[in-house]
């Protein structure tokens, strides 16, 4: 059977875009694996990888900068992961930098995370060993998350019935936020109070009244005249005792005196000069 020329078109059509597919995968997975670009290898040993798998992006400072090259068990405590990376990150690379497994996002893809050195002064030689810190363990993180779920919902669940019993006056705090007792109470106290106040008050006049009987009791009498007289002499003493308080002070009535006396005395002198004969001139 003979083809056709629209056929032979279709075929030749069809076979090069098959080889420029095949031209743009082996480009794409060449470039994704480094294999145009020149590299170096480098090793990190990790406690738990974490889900890292051989293929996945290598980080320098935010940039992907590799791959992992493979990853090999050496112990029960010890999983090495090989990194190829590109040749232009070497001169940044420091001996202090190191190497964590993160996540692309959220929830993307596992990756090696390389952050830059800072207080190193040599270079990672090459195939040299990098610091590396272990991952953190989703799995116990989620653990616990749960473990506070539970918890909180305990929490809540207490809180609900508490809440429930003090709405319906239940325990002290509902009886005094939905009781009548607790103010019923309290008006009897201060009610009582007022009283034991009045009656306080009754005994303490009641107290001054008796006194005062007693002093003017015969029997009596004589000690509160002696109390008196000890009470006078003390006064006195202290008088005695102060020199500005033996000065007696002088009255309003006693200074008016006084002012009248110096007036009458100031008008008699003048009246005096007034009836006085002249002087006689001198004889010349």
């Amino acid at each position: 059977m003979k083809t056709s020329g629209a056929q032979k078109v279709k075929i030749g059509i069809f076979t090069v875009v098959g080889i420029l597919l095949l031209v743009i995968g082996i480009l794409v997975i060449g470039n994704k694996k480094n294999m145009f670009n020149e590299t170096f290898s480098i090793y990190g040993t990790f406690r738990n990888v974490g889900g890292l798998q051989i293929g996945n992006n290598v980080r320098f400072a935010g940039i992907n900068v590799g791959t992992v090259d493979g990853i090999r068990i050496v112990n029960d405590s010890t999983i090495r992961v090989n990194m190829r990376l590109q040749a232009r990150v070497m001169p940044f690379l420091k001996n202090d930098a190191v190497a964590s497994i993160g996540s692309d996002g959220l929830m993307g893809d596992k990756l090696v995370t390389i952050s830059p050195g800072e207080t190193g002064d040599k270079l990672l030689e090459r195939g040299g060993q990098i610091m590396t810190t272990n991952p953190v363990d989703f799995d116990k993180i989620i653990a616990r998350i749960s473990h506070v779920a539970d918890n909180a919902e305990l929490i809540t669940t207490s809180l609900a019935t508490i809440s429930s019993q003090i709405s319906g006056g239940k325990g002290s705090i509902g009886k005094l936020i939905f009781s009548d007792s607790l103010e019923r109470g309290l008006v009897g106290t201060v009610k009582a109070a007022r009283e034991t106040m009045t009656s306080a008050k009754k005994g303490t006049e009641g107290f001054s009244e008796n006194m005062d009987a007693l002093k003017h009791n015969f029997l009596l009498k004589g000690y509160f005249r002696k109390k008196a007289r000890e009470k006078a002499e003390k006064e006195d003493s202290a008088k005695n005792s102060d020199p500005a308080a033996t000065e007696p002070t002088p009255t309003k009535r006693q200074l008016r005196r006084e002012a009248r006396e110096a007036k009458k005395q100031m008008k008699q002198e003048a009246k005096d000069e007034k009836t006085a004969p002249p002087a006689e001139p001198n004889a010349r």
